[in-house]
């Protein structure tokens, strides 16, 4: 016969229970640091809301930092904390005192490491790809247009094409495990050749949830065929980098093949001389919108062109595209000279978008180097915020670049100089995306705004899409990601590091046969030769 449990023992046992859960230690704490920041990760399901402390070195006490009811916390170092030195940190439960007996037990370490330019390029791609792959749309793998929309999950169709491009420098940068970037990839390639296409093209962008096309505007509900160009562009550089792997691998290739062979490229031009960017099945070509240069639509045109199934002719790409009054520009503006585009040369949209994958070095036609015109592009900004002529705080030579963004003031906007666009908004994209052009003169960017302003611009994804120093402090940065802005900087870091998004796209040999049918000059490298 058991003996009963007295009174006395079953207070004893309530509580050590009660102590023992009293508080509960994140699961999987883990902290890394990285060039100017820690980032200290854990699951916190239960969205409980923990304090964050802080000791250096041999320091006598632990600092509050911060506290937060997220998953992680990114710990920006003042300038006085010495490289190689050992950092605690302890992420406590709101309401535990940093003096308690258990308190030790929600310490982890880190040291921070002396790090090199490539470090702080290495973390910026990072957390960027970062993006396209732990925010992905996860039943779709596409690429979500904003991460402050209010539609639902609207998944775009030319961002998509931008984190294609990134997830495959991530596979090589071992940013994740190959098998989970291949999976994404499967996802966007099924739900591509699943939902509505209009004469092949894809709409600008779908809701995830119903798989149908979602507006883009009154008339716009239908085919884009720049978008659809600016997901080609990702979906062919990862044909390339896949066609020569396993047997799935493989077979994904194919169906990348059968969706570029599908898109009826010529039959946007309505059987005359010129592309149009829109068609809607309830509308049909309302929108009449041609696609002229000089812009980020060239891309477009080189597609087009390449087409093995679909193509136009090249005189669709002389008359149209090059018919356009801000076509050929030839003015130098602050002693810079401008071949191609606008006055200024536009947001700097226009020289990124097309050449994610497009490599402009060493392409040239009658009018230009692709090369040389894009970098004046570049510069000519920079120029344009260090003479200010509207003066604007923080412009200079460690904060420039204007481009298409979020804006604090009007809530999105194409920023570019000359025009009542310019309101004091610099979306970091700008400049970091321009790094190819402008490497020395990017990185001041990037080094500016991670050490002296990370705290304020830089999150999960890494740099928040605005930032307006001369607003009060509080509203400075719209603290949101946009597929668009986010794509080019991962892109562009990677080919200004290695090139690859660059040599796989441009060993497309139908690329090849494109730009030759259009009167491009190019170059290839020793790996897509």
């Amino acid at each position: 016969m058991k003996k009963p449990i007295s009174l006395g023992l079953l207070l004893m046992i309530f509580g050590v229970l009660s102590a023992q859960s009293q508080y509960i230690v994140p699961n999987e704490l883990k902290a890394e640091s990285f060039p100017g920041h820690s980032e200290i990760c854990w699951k916190n399901h239960q969205g409980f809301t923990y304090e964050v402390y802080r000791l250096i070195g041999n320091a006598k006490s632990f600092i509050k930092q911060g506290e937060t009811a997220q998953d992680y916390f990114l710990d920006f170092y003042e300038k006085n904390i010495p490289q190689n030195a050992e950092i605690r940190y302890r992420i406590i439960p709101k309401g535990m005192k940093i003096t308690d007996s258990a308190a030790g037990k929600f310490e982890i370490k880190v040291t921070r490491k002396a790090y090199r330019d490539e470090d702080l390029l290495d973390m910026t791609q990072r957390y960027t790809t970062r993006y396209f792959l732990d925010f992905a749309e996860p039943g779709t793998g596409m690429a979500r247009e904003r991460s402050n929309d209010v539609n639902g999950d609207i998944v775009t169709t030319g961002g998509t094409g931008f984190g294609l491009m990134a997830i495959v420098a991530g596979i090589e940068r071992n940013y994740f495990p190959k098998e989970k970037g291949l999976e994404v990839i499967n996802k966007i390639v099924s739900f591509l050749g699943s939902v509505e296409r209009f004469h092949g093209a894809w709409a600008h962008w779908y809701n995830a949830d119903t798989r149908k096309a979602f507006s883009f505007s009154k008339y716009d509900d239908g085919g884009d065929l720049v978008e659809t160009a600016l997901l080609m562009q990702g979906l062919l550089t990862a044909r390339e980098y896949l066609k020569e792997g396993n047997d799935k691998e493989h077979d994904l290739a194919n169906k990348i093949t059968h969706l570029w062979e599908t898109v009826e490229w010529n039959w946007y031009t309505q059987g005359i001389d010129s592309l149009y960017w829109h068609w809607s099945k309830n509308y049909g070509w309302k929108m009449n919108h041609r696609i002229k240069g000089f812009d980020e639509t060239l891309i477009t045109y080189v597609l087009a062109a390449s087409s093995p199934t679909y193509s136009i002719d090249a005189k669709v790409y002389e008359a149209c595209f090059k018919n356009s009054p801000y076509y050929y520009n030839g003015k130098s503006y602050y002693g810079i000279k401008l071949d191609l585009g606008m006055d200024y040369g536009g947001p700097l949209f226009f020289t990124h978008y097309s050449f994610l994958g497009l490599n402009p070095n060493g392409l040239t036609d009658s009018y230009t180097n692709y090369f040389e015109r894009n970098k004046a592009h570049t510069l000519i900004h920079r120029a344009y915020a260090i003479n200010n002529p509207k003066k604007y705080t923080g412009y200079g030579a460690n904060l420039w670049g204007f481009t298409s963004s979020d804006d604090p003031i009007v809530g999105y906007s194409s920023h570019h100089p000359g025009t009542d666009s310019d309101n004091g908004t610099v979306p970091p994209t700008a400049a970091l995306s321009s790094i190819v052009y402008t490497p020395k003169e990017s990185m001041e960017v990037l080094k500016y705004l991670y050490f002296e302003k990370g705290k304020q611009v830089f999150g999960k994804y890494g740099f928040y899409d605005a930032y307006n120093p001369g607003l009060i402090e509080g509203q400075q940065v719209v603290k949101s990601y946009l597929a668009i802005d986010q794509g080019p900087i991962a892109i562009m870091i990677e080919n200004f590091r290695s090139g690859l998004i660059w040599n796989l796209f441009m060993g497309n040999q139908e690329i090849q046969n494109g730009l030759k049918k259009i009167g491009f000059n190019f170059q290839l490298t020793s790996n897509n030769k």
